[in-house]
């Protein structure tokens, strides 16, 4: 693990991979077992950071942001609704409430992953990094029983699994209140093949064109120091092993924001949009940054003003309307010395959609992305109904007797008065995706269409949300496609030893 790019530069590695975050560091772990992988991160490493590993700062690094080097890079986006992104090693799982919870079996079906493959993924992450609750907090007590005390049925007690009703979730904070990232992770890696540069920020996919072949191949990086100028550009680059016609590839897993961005500054993506930077193209990829989406979402205070509790990340999850509506409950800090205590509701499956551009060719700069929050009318009527159910929980009297209150004020029954509520107050549940979505700008091997060598895997290539919080399959996707690559590599050096 490394600062230094002139450890790093000139040199030549099976794979890059492009972002140490929730699925990167699995994604290296894995690939390192077999071959020589440099992993790069823009930001610096979580360890001995308490705001990142103490349970207590939960929220906390959403509050301090700056322009470089702060853990959480906030944002805005186009649709005026403030955001964050991971800029440390371990991602946004060094950042969010923490809460593991598996994707659904539909989901998996309809992702067509191999269902056997996905349980060994998803067993070797638990087994590393997540853990039942030793205990509910007194708050999530509370918001256990009024989520049931509001008809969210089933009880399913502690469960990993994507289930209809109320469930204690896992969590990535283990029972000493300690916070383990994705980062954590790369303990299982091969400490001789694996290559960890941080404070790096990628600019751009480095191409070869073959002419006689018609074909464009990804050959490496150009990267700089993350607070360094944008002109001291180094390199790194794909091997090509001897005696082989199988290779590696850069790999994208920058997130829903970063992978889109990298691709456009790279020169693929729409060759109008290209045009207007002055990016030389290299494939007019027209998807690149279309079909973006966050999981519209609607928070209320349930106290009646800042009180110097400690922050309590979400350990319980309700799970209503048909799988449609998940509610979580948390105490989040506002300043250093006061927090507020909330409910918040998330449309699982949104149907509207945005798009993602370039601002400018700066990458550490965040890209310009509209989610179009509640645009589909599908998406205003699940709004109106995840708002009048918050209000029937936070009227619960398991609420009201924490709080000592006879309940909380009456909601407006009309349904104009709803929407506008509705349209006044969506925010974001963090969960943001699409980009790159399979199907679209990968194919089903995450293979970017078009040219060779070249992967995305993280959260861009959702076209739906998994409905639950996306950590665990992020950080299963991540083991899930190295053991694919590992697996794929295999097959061609059989095939090239049987000729």
């Amino acid at each position: 693990m490394t600062s230094d790019v002139r450890e790093v530069a000139g040199k030549h590695y099976d794979y890059i991979i492009v972002g140490g975050g929730t699925a990167g560091c699995p994604l290296a772990a894995t690939l390192s077992e077999k071959f020589s992988v440099l992993l790069v991160e823009r930001g610096s490493s979580p360890y001995g950071n308490p705001l990142v590993i103490e349970r207590r700062y939960y929220g906390f690094p959403l509050l301090q942001t700056d322009k470089y080097s702060s853990v959480a890079q906030s944002f805005t986006s186009e649709d005026g609704v403030s955001n964050v992104r991971g800029r440390v090693l371990g991602g946004s799982s060094a950042i969010n409430g923490g809460i593991y919870s598996r994707a659904s079996e539909e989901y998996v079906d309809k992702a067509g992953w191999d269902k056997n493959l996905v349980k060994e993924a998803y067993e070797w992450v638990e087994s590393k990094v997540v853990f039942p609750p030793v205990f509910l907090s007194p708050w999530q007590s509370v918001a256990e029983f009024s989520l049931l005390e509001s008809g969210i049925l089933p009880y399913n007690g502690y469960t990993v699994e994507h289930l209809k009703g109320t469930k204690v979730s896992a969590s990535v904070f283990d029972g000493f209140g300690r916070r383990h990232t994705s980062a954590d992770l790369l303990e299982a890696a091969n400490p001789k093949t694996l290559t960890v540069l941080l404070n790096a920020t990628v600019k751009s996919i480095i191409f070869r064109h073959n002419g006689n072949q018609n074909k464009t191949r990804a050959h490496g990086i150009r990267f700089i120091q993350s607070k360094g100028s944008l002109e001291e550009t180094h390199e790194a680059y794909i091997r090509k092993p001897k005696n082989s016609s199988s290779r590696g590839d850069v790999i994208l897993a920058a997130g829903a924001l970063g992978s889109p961005q990298i691709l456009l500054l790279s020169g693929i993506g729409p060759n109008e949009q290209l045009r207007k930077f002055n990016i030389p193209l290299v494939l007019d990829l027209k998807e690149v940054g279309q079909g973006m989406q966050d999981n519209p979402c609607i928070a209320i205070l349930v106290d009646t003003k800042p009180e110097n509790r400690l922050p309590d990340p979400p350990q319980v999850a309700g799970i209503a309307d048909d799988m449609k509506i998940i509610i979580e409950a948390s105490i989040q800090p506002l300043s250093v010395n006061s927090t507020r205590v909330n409910i918040a509701a998330k449309i699982a499956s949104p149907s509207s959609r945005g798009m993602l551009e370039l601002k400018n060719t700066d990458p550490r700069m965040n890209p310009a992305v509209r989610f179009n929050y509640l645009a589909s009318e599908n998406d205003m009527e699940e709004c109106e109904k995840m708002t009048r159910l918050l209000y029937r929980i936070a009227r619960s009297k398991s609420i009201a007797f924490f709080f000592g209150m006879n309940g909380q004020k009456k909601l407006t029954s009309t349904e104009n008065d709803v929407r506008k509520f509705c349209r006044k107050n969506v925010r974001t549940f963090y969960h943001y995706h699409g980009g790159c979505r399979v199907g679209s700008v990968v194919d089903e091997h995450y293979k970017v269409y078009g040219v060779k060598g070249l992967r995305v895997i993280d959260g861009s290539t959702f076209s739906d949300s998994p409905g639950t919080n996306p950590m665990a399959t992020l950080l299963m996707l991540g083991r899930y496609q190295g053991i694919k690559i590992l697996r794929e590599r295999e097959a061609v050096s059989d095939l090239n030893s049987q000729k």
